[in-house]
């Protein structure tokens, strides 16, 4: 009987060890004392250039002690620039320590790091990012000024305790219809003088829908008996105690909010002071004391009412609101995220690609490879550019004629990325070169697009050996 025979087996290949070639071989240092940081929640690790220490990376913890001691760390080896990533939140205050001890910090855009760094460890991390920024491969992100951060910070808190006393105000309503209380149906707005009156008496006790109704205020549409039958509802107390916890949300936020527009009023009154030259406020003693118009100038002034267009005007040099569709509130966002300085991007265009309101395209030798969408970032300034185009809807101005345009031509979503473009070019320019901008009118606008359409016309008739004729002359 004869036996099965088994395929030969073939020999595994040998794999030979490729070498991977070095991505810097044959690059210049351009930050011979760099150091580079990977930044974590409860440590840091630090990494010096080779040869410069002993011991060329150590980790030092996040307590302000620590942070100090990397600061003198990195001094005593000689080091003037350090990157790091922006992880989190947790870069912040080293960013400051290292800043206000003279070092110039870098900081690196997360997503790019994500695709940079795979080194796996925390100790390969940093020092990657020390090599790579050692030979200028690493862009610094923009970082606002000091004064500019903390205008920034009160806005932010200004917005959050706004969107909490809005949610509170949506809890209100939730609970009143809950109870069949059909107030927002009546009344607008159930946080004017009205609904708080009626909303304040339901909670002491008032049941009676008569008497609500009498809390009308006289600039209120809907007539009493109509508020009377709307607050006919069924009493019951798990939605009367949401609705007043609700209540005095609103009120807490609202106080809030308060707050953090007086502290943006001050500091912003601090900004224009520190700019402006200090007069001399103590006249000499002589004078005061023989002229009673230098005591009367000495006596307070009652204070000035707010006025935010001219603050900004006056901090920026320009007046953003000039421009179609900018309100105070938008050039105060715009102002407290990018500054007032435009010198961290070198053109228009690469503020506009700062903003994310390009697309992203992949592009090699000049030509678009695969176009891209917008980048999703979350970026305040560019947000409120586009929520300032809405009010162009109906604007008379060659802004309002143009969006009207795109708005037919490519729709709502593209047409409003497309002029808060239009719009960031416009701030960009009257930071950067102190130009003013004047608003010629709708009319100003079509006469040249129709006339720039002609002249396209034009040259494609000419291109096919034709002529355009006016309608007149063929009659």
């Amino acid at each position: 009987m004869g036996t099965a025979s088994h395929p030969p087996q073939k020999k595994k290949k040998s794999l030979r060890l490729i070498r991977r070639k070095d991505p810097t071989e044959g690059l210049t240092i351009t930050h011979p004392n760099a150091a580079g940081i990977d930044v974590g929640g409860d440590t840091h690790w630090v990494a010096l250039p080779p040869d410069r220490a002993p011991q060329t990376v150590r980790t030092f913890g996040c307590f302000t002690s620590q942070l100090e001691e990397l600061a003198d760390w990195l001094i005593q080896h000689g080091i003037d620039t350090v990157v790091m990533e922006s992880t989190g939140v947790y870069w912040v205050v080293l960013y400051e320590v290292l800043e206000a001890r003279g070092l110039k910090v870098y900081l690196i855009n997360a997503r790019l790091a994500k695709k940079l760094l795979s080194r796996k460890t925390d100790h390969l991390d940093c020092q990657w990012l020390q090599r790579l920024h050692a030979y200028g491969l690493l862009n610094n992100s923009f970082r606002a000024p000091e004064e500019i951060r903390v205008l920034r910070s009160y806005l932010r808190l200004r917005e959050r305790a706004t969107t909490a006393a809005s949610q509170a105000v949506q809890h209100m309503q939730k609970a009143l219809v809950e109870m069949n209380v059909q107030l927002a149906t009546v009344i607008s707005d159930i946080t004017g003088e009205t609904g708080l009156r009626i909303i304040d008496a339901i909670l002491v006790g008032q049941r009676d829908p008569v008497a609500l109704a009498q809390l009308k205020d006289p600039r209120i549409k809907a007539s009493r008996d109509t508020i009377a039958q709307s607050l006919q509802g069924h009493w019951k107390q798990e939605h009367l105690l949401a609705l007043e916890q609700a209540r005095i949300t609103w009120d807490h936020f609202q106080e809030q909010s308060a707050q953090c527009q007086e502290r943006v009023e001050q500091h912003l009154r601090q900004l224009n002071a520190a700019k402006q030259p200090q007069a001399q406020t103590n006249p000499p003693e002589s004078e005061s004391s023989t002229n009673p118009q230098a005591t009367a100038r000495q006596l307070p002034t009652p204070a000035q009412p707010f006025d935010l267009r001219a603050q900004l005007k006056q901090l920026a040099g320009v007046d953003l609101c000039q421009i179609n569709g900018i309100k105070e509130r938008t050039a105060q966002v715009v102002l407290s995220e990018i500054g007032t300085d435009m010198s961290a991007w070198a053109t228009e265009k690469h503020f506009s690609s700062w903003l994310a309101l390009c697309p992203e395209h992949e592009i090699s030798g000049g030509k678009i490879l695969k176009r891209g969408r917008k980048r999703q970032v979350h970026q305040r300034a560019s947000q409120a550019l586009r929520m300032a185009v809405y009010g162009l809807e109906r604007s008379d101005s060659a802004h309002g004629a143009k969006y009207r345009r795109l708005k037919r031509k490519l729709g709502a979503p593209k047409a409003i990325v497309a002029m808060a473009h239009h719009l960031a070019r416009l701030v960009y320019r009257m930071l950067k070169y102190g130009q003013e901008y004047v608003d010629k009118g709708a009319a100003w606008y079509e006469a040249r697009y129709q006339a720039q359409q002609r002249k396209w016309l034009e040259k494609k008739a000419a291109e096919m050996n034709l002529k355009l004729v006016p309608i007149e002359e063929v009659a």
